[in-house]
């Protein structure tokens, strides 16, 4: 029986975006699948509804999760909500589990942020206490400091350019690991495919990786 897949891009971004890991991910194996959702203009509930039937409708297959910075946030949330469905581990990649200080300092900054940032703000803004759902879930964070939060100048330690190292580690994750890219580069990245081929087998990431990749 092969495994399942399901990709969630991240804020203000598309499914095409996911092309790259979409192949690596098929190329190892899995059946995968992207899930298109308009990250400003849906309702959390809208989105939540149709990621947990797209979910069901794979069973009875082990269907897995991953989620590129909001999605990764919104597949926990999918999962919490949710109590019968196939077994499945997820990975979030640069997720801002614990909350997100770019994006608190956007919508400070920027009129508008509101509409900018959508019905899901409040999920980026504080993101979660702890993670005690029923899957297993790792986080893959990137330290290559390139994006919109290096330049608002409120990320601490070291970042992805976006969301701080800091902002992922989440009480409960399974599993947690770094690599040398920036947040959108998560997605291009060969060793952060591999690494996320590693969890969803094992429930770990390789602990001994063959270099530190960059994207």
């Amino acid at each position: 029986m092969t495994d399942h897949v399901i990709l969630l891009h991240g804020l203000w971004m598309r499914g095409f975006a996911l092309g790259v890991l979409h192949r690596r991910l098929m190329e190892a194996g899995f059946r995968v699948h992207r899930f298109d959702y308009r990250s400003v203009a849906a309702t959390q509930e809208h989105i939540l509804a149709r990621l947990q039937a797209r979910i069901a409708g794979l069973a009875p297959s082990p269907v897995h999760l991953v989620g590129h910075s909001l999605g990764g946030l919104l597949a926990l949330r999918a999962c919490l909500a949710a109590a019968e469905l196939p077994p499945g581990r997820v990975v979030c990649l640069g997720s801002p589990l614990k909350g997100s200080a770019a994006a608190r300092a956007f919508a400070a900054w920027w009129r508008g942020s509101e509409v900018l940032l959508g019905p899901n703000r409040a999920l980026l803004e504080l993101g979660l206490e702890r993670w005690d759902g029923p899957r297993e879930v790792g986080m893959i964070a990137g330290c290559m400091p390139l994006g919109l939060g290096a330049m608002l100048g409120h990320l601490e330690g070291r970042h992805d350019g976006t969301v701080a190292v800091e902002e992922t580690r989440l009480p409960g994750l399974a599993d947690h690991c770094v690599v040398e890219t920036s947040h959108t580069g998560l997605l291009l990245s060969a060793e952060v495919a591999r690494q996320v081929t590693c969890f969803l087998r094992q429930g770990r990431f390789d602990a001994h990786p063959p270099a530190l990749a960059r994207a």
